[in-house]
């Protein structure tokens, strides 16, 4: 299972590199209530969203999850100013 997790937070870094580079992200080691707390830096400006653990473990693997992970980034890099 750690290995799986891994490989999705590797996933969701390699997205959020994608969708904006400059941006600094934080993963934390272990999810809290089956959620990852995920902190998105820019500057100055911080911005937290959550990404369930099957999501995250989904991520590279199911199409709809990685849209839905994807619209979840999204929305947090655009309160960034992303």
């Amino acid at each position: 299972m750690a290995d799986e997790i891994e490989a999705g937070k590797t996933a969701l870094l390699a997205l959020i590199g994608q969708l904006d580079a400059g941006v600094q992200v934080v993963i934390p080691v272990r999810a809290t209530n089956d959620r990852y707390l995920i902190s998105l830096t820019k500057g100055k400006a911080r911005e937290f969203i959550s990404i369930s653990e099957d999501d995250l473990l989904d991520v590279d693997q199911e199409p709809t999850v990685r849209r839905e992970v994807e619209a979840t980034v999204r929305a947090g890099l655009a309160k960034l100013g992303g």
